[in-house]
Formats: C-alpha cells, sequence, structure tokens
C-alpha cells in the first residue's frame, strides 16, 4: 500500500513540475509578445501632410490605419479610386488611410501641390496624404524603418516592392499586416481586417 501512495506522490509531482514548465513556456511566450507589442508604435511619429503642415499620428489612437505609398504614373494609380471608397466607407468606424507619395520607384516626379492637385481632379481623394518621403533606400523615412524593420514593428522585415503597398495598423500603434501593392484596396482580406 505504501509503495501505490509513493507510486502516486510521484506522478502526481512530475505531473505538476510538467505544468509548471508549460506554464513557465506560456508565461515566456506572452512576454515576448508583449515585449514586441510596448516597443515602438506609430504614435511616435510626427510627419507633414501634403500641404505642409504638421501631422501628429499619436492623434490617430484608437483607430485602424492603412499606410501606403503612392505614385500617379504608376499602372496602379487607378487604385486611389479604391482607396478612396475604402475611406468613405469606414472613415465613420475608426479606420483612416494615410497616404505617402513617393517616388521610390520613379513614378510620382511631381511636387507636392502637383500631387494633391492630380489626386484631387483624378480621383477625389479626401483621406490624408502626406508630403513626399522615401520609402526605401540610403534616405528611407524613420516611418518606414519603422514599418520595414522587425526590431522596431515587432512583426517582421519586409521592403517595400512596389507603389500602393499597405501596411494595416492596429488599434494599439502596432504593424498587422503587410499587403501587397497588386492586392486592391477591397480585397476581402483587408476589408475584413478593418471589421474586426
Amino acid at each position: 500500500m505504501k509503495q501505490i501512495l509513493c507510486a502516486i506522490s510521484l506522478i502526481l509531482l512530475v505531473s505538476c513540475k510538467n505544468q509548471e514548465e508549460s506554464l513557465k513556456n506560456v508565461t515566456s511566450d506572452r512576454e515576448i509578445v508583449q515585449a514586441n507589442m510596448s516597443g515602438e508604435s506609430i504614435y511616435q511619429f510626427k510627419v507633414k501632410d501634403i500641404q505642409g503642415k504638421d501631422f501628429d499620428f499619436a492623434s490617430l489612437k484608437g483607430k485602424k490605419i492603412m499606410i501606403v505609398n503612392t505614385a500617379s504614373e504608376c499602372g496602379l494609380t487607378p487604385q486611389y479610386e479604391q482607396l478612396q471608397a475604402l475611406y468613405d466607407e469606414f472613415q465613420k468606424s475608426n479606420f483612416v488611410i494615410i497616404g505617402f507619395p513617393s517616388n521610390a520607384f520613379e513614378q510620382d516626379p511631381g511636387t507636392n501641390s502637383e500631387i494633391a492637385t492630380f489626386c484631387s481632379k483624378n480621383y477625389g481623394v479626401k483621406f490624408p496624404m502626406m508630403e513626399k518621403i522615401s520609402v526605401k533606400g540610403d534616405d528611407i523615412h524613420p516611418l518606414y524603418k519603422f514599418l520595414t524593420q522587425k526590431s522596431k514593428n515587432g512583426l517582421e522585415d519586409n521592403t517595400v516592392r512596389w507603389n500602393f503597398q499597405k501596411y494595416l495598423i492596429n488599434e494599439n500603434g502596432h504593424l498587422d499586416k503587410v499587403i501587397a501593392p497588386q492586392t486592391l484596396p477591397i480585397d476581402e482580406s483587408i476589408l475584413e481586417w478593418i471589421k474586426a
């Protein structure tokens, strides 16, 4: 009888130790995720809008944000129309699109003023547009360093592959997803993310 009780006690002790180790691993994984999520956020950035006024990302706390690098002379330029439709539909649901014109692929050579006129006249763009910046290379803007470097965004390393690459930022200011340039703004995966 004593041997049976000893065996049961030993099994319970081993089982408790295994559960304790398992809990430590879960806690450890949770701490890693929290460390990533408590790192840098989009809210640290201040930029200039396309009219040269200050724009503080901290003003967007609590909103889902799509950041997209745009170009006026690209085969994907018609995406402006769907971006504006998406903005019209969801702007009252704590969602905003922020456009960053860029000549990184030599398809937006115009000035900020020319780009603003082009966007308004041809596509009725009313979502916030920022001043033209570099989204890759040696002169990459600090915001795009954040979006493309895992050490800063906590999600992944990536590169801006072309115009109209989309970055989806959650309500806490952290990068959730990177969407390929050719994926349309009204793609189901984007709509599901906005509605979630």
